[in-house]
């Protein structure tokens, strides 16, 4: 069996800087169901970086599976990432014209261009 192809994914978004302090909070103890369809849907090394100087938010993961469009309307179907989305999307604010939030047809974060990536390896 071979390996699924693994794809990176870097997105921005606005944080509103009134709550700068909640989002890291909630973050801070992220719901479990939440986090089982992160992993059910197969993402993986998943992080969210704040830079305060620009009101930005940046996420970085890695999708491991074989139908990404699949899988992101799965966890965009489940109920309690739903519920999720409705409390962090409340603290944020998109770049993108038209987005109401998390789920719906104008996606809310804005998907970054890669420039760079280096993984190492052995040296020559």
């Amino acid at each position: 069996m071979s390996a699924p192809h693994t794809k990176r994914i870097c997105q921005i978004i606005k944080l509103k800087p009134e709550c700068a302090d909640e989002y890291k909070e909630v973050h801070s103890n992220v719901w479990p169901g939440v986090l089982n369809a992160i992993r059910r849907y197969h993402i993986v090394d998943y992080s969210i970086n704040h830079y305060p100087q620009l009101n930005l938010l940046i996420a970085n993961f890695k999708y491991t599976g074989s139908d990404f469009e699949k899988d992101m309307k799965a966890i965009g179907d489940d109920e309690e990432t739903q519920r999720w989305w409705r409390l962090t999307d409340s603290m944020q604010e998109s770049f993108n014209d038209g987005a109401s939030g998390s789920g719906k047809d104008i996606p809310w974060w804005t998907d970054v261009e890669e420039v760079f990536r280096f993984e190492g390896g052995s040296s020559a």
